[in-house]
């Protein structure tokens, strides 16, 4: 599992935009996963919201998704048991735009706007082009590992 394995204290998890079988999110949590079970997860955490995100949209447990984890699989065998587990059978085009409704989700509440506001100032102030969860994580990442936003 070592090779699969991100250390999340010195590198971040892929982006929530990165794709596995058209879901975005997934190699992202897999990643967190990964990095929770080797005991380097950083700041990150998994089954945040985001990551129910995906997990209420398939209809999977993060406890029996990461007990899959635990097991070694690759992305590719992850993406397989999902398939096989999923209690919502999600066709090809509700993926697709699920993930790009996930890519272009912004704040659509007072407590997620300010939340929003907040980290956006403390990472990117100066930055006018951060407007989804998907761009503040992004960024966020960035920051966090020693980029300049």
């Amino acid at each position: 599992m070592a090779i699969l394995t991100p250390d999340l204290t010195l590198q971040p998890p892929r982006s929530p935009r990165v794709r596995l079988g058209g879901y975005a999110i997934l190699p992202r949590m897999l990643d967190k996963g990964r990095a929770v079970l080797a005991d380097k997860p950083g700041e990150y955490k998994f089954a945040c919201p985001l990551d129910m995100q995906f997990l209420d949209f398939v209809g999977v447990n993060a406890k029996a998704l990461k007990k899959e984890l635990a097991k070694g699989k690759t992305d590719g065998e992850m993406l397989a048991w999902v398939s096989a587990h999923a209690k919502h059978t999600r066709t090809a085009p509700e993926i697709a735009a699920w993930s790009l409704w996930q890519e272009q989700r912004a704040p659509d509440n007072p407590e997620g706007r300010g939340f929003f506001n907040a980290c956006h100032q403390k990472v990117a102030p100066l930055r006018t082009d951060i407007v989804t969860w998907f761009d503040l994580l992004d960024v966020d990442d960035y920051v966090s590992f020693g980029g300049q936003a």
